[in-house]
């Protein structure tokens, strides 16, 4: 019988990691009726193979093939590739391990919508990177174009197998970068991508060696030959245009100048000048376009342009110098702002003036410090905002409504700016105050503002600088006005403040405002003082009850809670949870009354950071996961590898050394 998946594990030196990592897969919820797992020994001397014999000796679905080393994992899995019978083939490193579930979960999804890829969710372990973005939602069917899938090209994903062998896809023989090209081909002709973001699939880890092949085979001559392959990939398969850019912009930015600015200065000078520089500036020459520069970052167009005007000298003394002119200042001018960098306006350089233009990416700061409803029936919004690095001088702030369920135009209402306690004593900060008064009845150019609802923007002015922001919530725990019925010139019409569910403020005017009718309300998160790894949770409660349960549960099902009695009379709680106990792993935080189901999520609020404590003698840590969900809090909880922290804090210690 065809298995459904084929898991390929190439090793090398995997001791220790590699028995969790087999055994992972061992162990799917899928079965291993409906699996094949195909480990390549690659000629080891640490015991790997051995350990694999063994583990092929306790399940007949384990397959071991050992060969000798290669330098690479590109051979290992081809070789695996070239035997494998699964309809779809997952690639598992050898540090790394599956969560119990993912490969059934993987397998449904890519059936369910007849996808040829499938992203399942990745975690780091003991610190790691791992893409985020990409997993903020679940997709049951995507591209390329329309998600982030593209920025994660590591090949730890679920292919379907026919279209590896359609494409006649394998692996180049490179110590880094060899999984780019092929995941890139693989998404540029797969019939749809989907994205598995609520379980965690992936675990992924460092070795604690350190003898991961990223890790030792860093220098940016070993990543020269897939870089390119990238490159001929994406122009192979995309006419040029603006979908050619999209995809070209992620390998400009990661493959050709991410490296220059950290891998550069490893490079003998001389390997730089008659290899490497060479070999980049054809990249940029064939393949960078000028809407890819655009969209790029300041310091980055200078390189690109630097590299195209094929100014050597210049393009090292910038690297070498990165640090040092981050910090320089900026240029206002025209209603743009400039980076004051050393080549900016350099005739002899020719570097254009957009290439230093940093308008659109300076940060924002803005704050509500207050919302209420005026006598007159309009509603008051005061606050702070202000555009970094330019002066709050000649300020004509303003609000912005947008309606985004009703084709309503724009409405703009001018702010009152005025000095504000609390800021620097800065002229940058001199009129950063606002006040704006909002009429429903007569916003909309005397009229009353349109049925719908209606985001709410600020568009922050100064020395003809314009940034305009999403206009975010009151601080945690404090709640906008109750509605207010306005009339206008027509019938009453009801116009409600409310927080939507990324903490944005909009209003409603004329609708049902969907209402949290739930039983008890989370105004505060926090770790107790003297109880490590305690999680206490309070706020507040819509009737009387006499307990309240608190509870953590993972993605297999387990769970911790306890049951607080409630006193008082004022209709708060405030409820402590131990998670000493509790193993590795991600665990979401629901409130619950006695004998219901869940009546309440908890939420992620900011402020709630990470708590250490000891358990057996063993460090262990915990924090919130922000990007886990949008509605629910997710803890992380982690056993701390105090070796690979040691490496870490000595690692860094050695960097600021050398800078």
């Amino acid at each position: 019988m065809q298995p459904r998946v084929s898991v390929i594990v190439p090793a090398y030196n995997a001791m220790p990691e590699l028995t969790d990592c087999i055994t992972s897969a061992m162990e799917q919820t899928i079965g291993l009726d409906q699996l094949e797992i195909i480990a390549v020994n690659d000629g080891s001397t640490d015991g790997t193979g051995k350990e694999l014999d063994r583990l092929a000796a306790t399940c007949t679905a384990l397959r071991v093939i050992h060969q000798e080393n290669s330098g690479n994992a590109a051979v290992p899995r081809n070789v695996a590739l070239d035997v494998a019978r699964g309809e779809y083939v997952f690639f598992l490193d050898s540090d790394d391990y599956l969560g119990p579930d993912a490969l059934r979960r993987m397998v449904a999804m890519a059936d369910e919508n007849d996808t040829d890829i499938v992203l399942g969710k990745m975690v780091s372990v003991g610190g790691r990177a791992v893409p985020t973005a990409v997993f903020k939602t679940t997709q049951p069917r995507t591209d390329i174009f329309s998600s982030a899938a593209y920025r994660t090209l590591g090949c730890w994903k679920l292919f379907r197998r026919s279209l590896l062998e359609r494409l006649n896809l394998r692996f180049p023989s490179f110590r880094n970068t060899e999984d780019k090209p092929f995941t890139a081909a693989a998404y540029l002709n797969a019939n749809g991508v989907s994205v598995v973001a609520d379980y965690d699939c992936y675990y992924h880890r460092d070795r604690a060696n350190g003898n991961n092949l990223t890790l030792t085979a860093q220098n940016l001559s070993h990543r020269m030959q897939g870089s390119r392959m990238c490159f001929e990939t994406v122009a192979r398969y995309l006419e040029p245009g603006p979908r050619r850019d999209q995809i070209m912009r992620r390998h400009v930015e990661w493959e050709l100048c991410g490296p220059l600015w950290w891998l550069l200065l490893r490079e003998s000078e001389q390997d730089v000048r008659e290899s490497i520089y060479p070999e980049i500036r054809d990249w940029v020459e064939n393949w960078v376009t000028d809407p890819i520069i655009a969209m790029l970052e300041s310091r980055d167009r200078v390189l690109l342009h630097l590299l195209r005007a094929d100014r050597f000298d210049e393009l090292m003394t910038v690297i070498r110098n990165a640090k040092e002119d981050a910090g320089r200042g900026h240029v206002v001018e025209g209603g743009r702002v400039y980076w004051q960098h050393p080549l900016f306006r350099d005739t002899a350089v020719g570097v254009p003036d957009s290439a230093f233009d940093v308008t659109g990416r300076l940060p924002v700061r803005h704050r509500v410090e207050s919302v209420g409803w005026q006598k007159d029936g309009a509603l008051r919004l005061s606050g702070h905002a202000y555009i970094e690095n330019v002066a709050s001088s000649d300020p004509a702030t303003e609000l912005v409504l947008r309606c985004y369920d009703a084709d309503h135009p724009e409405v703009r209402v001018p702010a009152r700016v005025h000095a504000v306690a609390g800021l620097p004593d800065d002229e940058r900060y001199a009129n950063a105050g606002f006040v704006v008064d909002i009429a429903p009845a007569t916003a909309a150019a005397g009229a009353p503002l349109g049925r719908g609802r209606w985001n709410l923007f600020l568009d922050i002015r100064a020395q003809g600088v314009s940034r305009v922001v999403r206009l975010k919530s009151l601080e945690a725990g404090r709640t906008p006005p109750q509605s207010i019925v306005t009339t206008g010139t027509g019938k009453p019409t009801t116009v409600t403040p409310y927080v939507t569910k990324w903490g944005n403020l909009s209003l409603n005017v004329g609708r049902e405002v969907p209402r949290d009718d739930t039983p008890c309300r989370v105004t505060k998160l926090a770790w107790h003082r003297s109880r490590k790894g305690t999680l206490t949770v309070t706020g507040t409660l819509a009737e009387r009850v006499d307990a309240l349960r608190l509870r953590v549960e993972n993605a297999t099902g387990d769970r911790r809670e306890v049951t607080a009695p409630i006193s008082g009379t004022d209709g708060g709680f405030s409820v402590e949870l131990p998670l000493r106990t509790l193993r590795p792993g991600r665990w979401t935080v629901t409130l619950s009354l006695p004998g219901a189901s869940p009546a309440a999520a908890v939420p992620y609020l900011a402020g709630l950071g990470r708590t250490h404590w000891f358990h057996l003698a063993r460090p262990y840590t915990a924090r919130p996961v922000k990007e886990a969900s949008e509605t629910t809090l997710v803890v992380e909880v982690r056993a701390v590898d105090v070796r690979a922290a040691v490496r870490r804090r000595l690692r860094r210690a050695a960097r600021k050394v050398r800078g």
